[in-house]
């Protein structure tokens, strides 16, 4: 019984470097970020029972907001790598 190939033809992506930067970059930012909420709870773990807003104290608010970074930063690197992906293509179709 003989095996199959893909099943489509991606060829080659010439923004992988790009989008491999990118995600570096976006990753070591939310590392420094996440570092801060580990910090917080390690150093100081009192300040995150601290009310903020609406009655929810800096660990809801830290944590949602993480949460919500990770999404935003998901979407923001979609945008971008689709945006180098097409330039590149268009690039590579004319020549």
């Amino acid at each position: 019984m003989g095996g199959h190939g893909p099943s489509t033809d991606w060829g080659v992506d010439h923004a992988s470097d790009y989008k491999a930067k990118l995600g570096v970059y976006m990753f070591l930012v939310y590392v420094v970020i996440y570092a801060g909420f580990i910090l917080i709870n390690v150093l100081t773990p009192k300040l995150m029972g601290v009310i903020i807003f609406a009655g929810l104290n800096l660990a809801i608010i830290y944590g949602f907001g993480l949460i919500v970074l990770a999404i935003v930063m998901g979407l923001i690197y979609n945008y971008f790598c689709t945006k180098k992906e097409d330039e590149l293509n268009k690039e590579g179709a004319g020549k």
